[in-house]
């Protein structure tokens, strides 16, 4: 845990560009000191079992200290929580995004490819499964969960890519749009 990690990340040399490391955690705080030193862009927690339950006390607690990532995850974060239950409310997260940071600012742009690239789950699963008379969503919840996940991801990814020069450079479109209302 607290040596791993940090082991890891001294081994990155300068040319990589992205990396998955693990975070594990045996006590209350540990993840929350591993990810001010991973400041990771993308959390997945694995699992809240009773596997820590000796040094934590409940699962109860060990999921509040699973949730210590969040304090570190971008702020795109809520976003990606959100979308999935409310659209309306995905979309006011991700135009106070945009105020807040602009749109050509790489939290907006993220904002915007996450907002498009995932769809709000539940809501189309229940209009969608109820029209059609579908009963049976045992598996089509988490694999819509899944579907989302990886579009936030390769949202965040493909962002990086295309708009930090990786694959190519894009113009600062709002300066020219304020030079033409000019």
């Amino acid at each position: 845990n607290e040596l791993g990690l940090p082991r890891t990340l001294f081994q990155i040399g300068a040319d990589t560009e992205y990396a998955v490391v693990e975070m594990g955690m045996n006590h209350a705080g540990e993840i929350d000191r591993l990810t001010r030193c991973a400041r990771p862009d993308v959390g997945i927690i694995t699992c809240i079992g009773t596997s820590h339950i000796g040094n934590l006390g409940s699962q109860e607690n060990i999921c509040k200290a699973k949730l210590e990532i969040c304090a570190g995850l971008p702020e795109v974060a809520p976003l990606v929580l959100i979308r999935p239950l409310s659209g309306s409310a995905a979309l006011a997260v991700g135009t106070e995004l945009m105020q807040r940071y602009g749109v050509d600012s790489l939290i907006g742009r993220t904002a915007a490819v996450m907002l498009g690239s995932s769809e709000t789950t539940f809501y189309t699963i229940s209009v969608y499964f109820g029209a059609a008379g579908v009963r049976g969503t045992r598996y089509a919840v988490p694999a819509a969960l899944i579907a989302d996940l990886t579009g936030f991801c390769m949202a965040a990814l493909s962002v990086r890519l295309f708009f930090r020069g990786c694959l190519c450079t894009f113009p600062d479109f709002s300066a020219i749009i304020v030079k033409l209302m000019t």
